[in-house]
């Protein structure tokens, strides 16, 4: 399984309609993706310093099922396309209520990112640092989640 962050939806990110607003979903693809570029080791300071920065180009976001306030929620992301300037992330949002034992799948969206310069905001080419976590991310199949939650949902010992 692809690493996965786990979340749990706060009492400021439900609407009237006692779900999930929309637009937090793409807050969540970014900390997921965050965090993802944290677990392989890529430092944004680090890619900044060397001149490069990245910017979401395109979001796609598909709502299956309602998530709601304090559900046991976990977003794995894993990267499905490495081009020469661009990358693509891949999300879903599978949530557990409260007292429901069957894990759903809830949201489902991907964000395409082009690596630019923080001088002159161009598009550079993927530099190998950051080409090579992508791979990784490509590629795994299994990661344990910060905070103790393997991508599977259950806890680490």
């Amino acid at each position: 399984m692809p690493f996965a962050l786990p979340v749990v939806p706060r009492y400021m990110e439900v609407d009237q309609q006692g779900v999930v607003f929309n637009g937090h979903y793409l807050t969540w693809f970014d900390e997921a993706a965050t965090a993802l570029f944290d677990h392989l080791g890529v430092s944004f300071p680090d890619l900044a310093a060397d001149g490069y920065d990245m910017q979401v180009v395109h979001a796609d976001v598909d709502y299956l099922a309602p998530v709601r306030w304090r559900d046991a929620v976990r977003i794995p992301v894993q990267c499905s396309r490495i081009g020469t300037t661009s990358f693509t992330l891949g999300f879903e949002v599978w949530r557990r209520g409260s007292g429901d034992d069957t894990e759903r799948l809830a949201v489902r969206g991907a964000n395409v990112y082009v690596v630019v310069s923080n001088r002159d905001w161009t598009k550079r080419a993927i530099p190998e640092v950051l080409a090579s976590a992508l791979r990784a991310a490509a590629a795994s199949t299994t990661s344990v989640a910060p905070q103790g939650v393997r991508t599977d949902g259950t806890l680490t010992p």
